[in-house]
Formats: structure tokens, sequence, C-alpha cells
């Protein structure tokens, strides 16, 4: 099971902490913070073992971004398989949301999961490259629906 993701923010970059500090601050076991010590994060030696706020922030945001892969174009990410896939016989749904942005909608060619991207409408033809992408209008909201919810006049008819 892949590890969740600590929130960088609630280290602050002037302060020290101990093993078991840090562990608390960030949501994590303290074996967590000692398996980072052995991977390579920085302490400032003796006993308990400190770990400089800045240094640890540092840390994690380089090893958070060595795990960072963007999809090449004419890729999109399959969850199901944990790696980026080509779409299923060539084909891409894009539903356009608002301001020229969207969403890349495609089925996975070796394991038929759907498989999301998000992007912009003015770049289609770069992302995806010799692809049949049909262009689709979003569904409207409730906001921006005409046709009324089925439960807007239940007070009236309850009080009638």
């Amino acid at each position: 099971m892949p590890g969740k993701r600590v929130n960088l923010n609630l280290i602050k970059t002037h302060f020290s902490y101990t093993a078991s500090e840090l562990a608390k601050r960030l949501g994590i076991h303290k074996n967590t913070v000692r398996n980072w010590m052995r991977a390579g994060l920085p302490c400032l030696g003796g006993r308990p073992a400190l770990f400089h706020g800045g240094t640890v922030r540092a840390f994690l945001s380089a090893r958070n971004a060595r795990r960072r892969q963007p999809c090449p174009p004419g890729f999109l990410y399959c969850f199901r398989c944990r790696d980026r896939r080509k779409p299923a016989l060539g084909l891409v749904d894009y539903v356009d949301r608002e301001n020229g942005a969207g969403n890349l909608t495609a089925i996975c060619e070796s394991c038929g999961a759907i498989m999301n991207r998000r992007a912009g409408r003015d770049r289609l033809g770069a992302i995806m490259p010799g692809l049949d992408v049909q262009i689709r209008q979003a569904a409207p909201t409730l906001v921006g629906s005409l046709d009324p919810s089925l439960n807007c006049g239940s007070k009236e008819q309850r009080s009638a």
C-alpha cells in the first residue's frame, strides 16, 4: 500500500523536532521518520536525534519531485495499472467544462479502466496528437439548469 502524503506546511522551517515530535506533527508513525533518516534525511546528531524543519521540508519536497512523472503526449495515467497508458482504439472523449478547460476521458488499452486527464481545449492537438478526440459539452449544473429540481415545491405542497 502506498504511503499517504504528508502536509509539508505543518513543518515549521525554523524549529527543530525529535523523531516522535515530527511524527506526531505530521500524523505518521515515528518509524517512518527513522526510515527517512536511513534514506538520507540529515539529522543534527546526538541523542535524541534532532531534525531541522527546513531540512525536513527540503528532503520531502525533493523526494516528492523525484516521484512525479508527467504523461507524454498521447498518454493518460491509469490508476488500476499504475502506469501511463495509451487509450484503447485511439478514442478519447473531451468534456468541455469552463473557460476552455475540460477533462479528457479514455479507456485503458490493457486493463479496460477509465482514465482521466485535465486539459485545455486549445492544447488538445499537442496533448493527444494523432488520436480521435470527440468534444462534448458538459451537462448543466443545478444552478444553471432551466429545469427546476423535483423538490423545489415540496414545502408549499406540505403546508397546503
